[in-house]
């Protein structure tokens, strides 16, 4: 594997990373079952043990995405939500897959606030407790599952068992996995105190392929990446989402090529009009709570995206797609309060169905800079009726 791929921690991240796995996380619990305060080192290591217990086969643990970022390059604002770890796992056949499972939910047990009864509490009434969701895949290219742990603020823990994931990055600036396991080796002696001179050595790699290259754009806020129609929808929704947050892209004659790919394998993963609006609710659900003001921006930056960068629908798809997210961004300014500029408001103003069936009456554009914002609703149209008349 080539040594571009990887670097070392300096100390300030060691000292970064440390931060990071000692610190708590609460895992909340539904219902009357108590929150779980967990500390990221000690879940890591006791799921990591019990599955070698177990007969699983432990290649190695990593700390991946947003997380990792934020470690390489915390003094540059760059922020996380999810903590995503990596178990690289051997998974050869669906029984493993429930080894699995049943170890990490068994696991939770053992982080239950003293004076709980464990007795009675099952795998399953863990999972209904403390699991926000479950995803397994297998195919011929991937073999993986995934449990993440619930948490009311969006800091999910999300643990990740890879046996093999033909793609592992969306774009570059999220492409880093840092190896855990010096750090785990090192948390094992209780009485190991962390110091410049005691320091273990922990590597970085880019899944992306040049760790330099990656670093840069993670420094200045650049997006690119490698195809994107081998991602699953594209990357389109995270590539909004780095728009929104002052990323540009790396090379600007490239990224539109990239966009259309992104909308292309979008639309090829999400055809009809109602999986994408759902696929899109879930994506401001899991990435911007705390940061209401910011979706309706990032709602109007994907949808300069679809109408710029779309080729392959029909009209009336792309219309009815341009409509969905259009409503949406309106119903965040409702939730809001917030009306828009209307010097960027498109008005269309639409008799009621029983006046339109008796001729229709014209509708109404007033536009001014982009991008317009569309408004759909009725408007009640009033007559004088003279007396007598119905």
């Amino acid at each position: 594997m080539s040594e571009i791929r990887f670097s070392y921690l300096t100390w300030d991240q060691v000292i970064t990373l440390d931060q990071v796995l000692d610190g708590v996380i609460p895992i909340h619990g539904r219902g009357n079952f108590p929150t779980l305060e967990v500390k990221p080192k000690d879940i890591i290591r006791v799921v990591k043990d019990q599955l070698i217990q177990q007969g699983i086969i432990v290649k190695d643990t990593r700390l991946n995405g947003s997380t990792a970022s934020y470690i390489l390059a915390s003094h540059n604002g760059i922020s996380y939500k999810d903590l995503d770890v990596i178990f690289g796992v051997e998974l050869p056949c669906d029984q493993e897959f429930q080894v699995v499972k049943d170890a990490v939910l068994g696991c939770l047990l053992d982080f239950l606030p003293k004076g709980v009864k464990k007795e009675k509490i099952t795998p399953k009434t863990m999972k209904e407790a403390y699991v926000q969701k479950m995803v397994k895949v297998c195919n011929k290219h991937d073999r993986w599952s995934l449990i993440s742990l619930s948490n009311n603020t969006g800091k999910n823990v999300e643990l990740k068992f890879v046996n093999s994931l033909r793609r592992q990055f969306e774009f570059s600036v999220d492409s880093f996995q840092i190896i855990l396991d010096p750090m785990l080796d090192f948390y094992s002696d209780k009485n190991a105190k962390l110091t410049q001179e005691s320091c273990p050595t922990v590597v970085a790699e880019s899944m992306y392929g040049d760790f330099q290259e990656a670093m840069t754009h993670l420094k200045y806020k650049l997006i690119s990446t490698r195809k994107p129609e081998e991602i699953r929808g594209g990357g389109l929704l995270k590539y909004s989402n780095l728009l929104v947050r002052d990323f540009k892209p790396a090379c600007e004659t490239e990224i539109k090529t990239l966009e259309r790919y992104m909308c292309s394998r979008f639309f090829i993963d999400f055809p009809d009009v109602g999986e994408q609006q759902k696929k899109i609710e879930s994506y401001l659900r899991n990435h911007f709570i705390g940061e209401e003001k910011s979706k309706y921006d990032y709602l109007m930056t994907l949808r300069g995206v679809v109408n710029e960068s779309t080729v392959c629908l029909m009209g009336h798809e792309r219309r009815q797609t341009l409509n969905m997210i259009t409503l949406m961004a309106l119903k965040v300014l409702g939730e809001q309060n917030i009306l828009p500029n209307t010097d960027n408001v498109t008005c269309f103003y639409q008799p009621a169905p029983y006046f339109a069936a008796e001729g229709g009456y014209p509708t109404y554009y007033l536009t001014s800079g982009p991008p317009p914002i569309f408004f759909q609703p009725y408007h009640p149209l009033h007559f004088h009726v003279p007396n007598g008349m119905v």
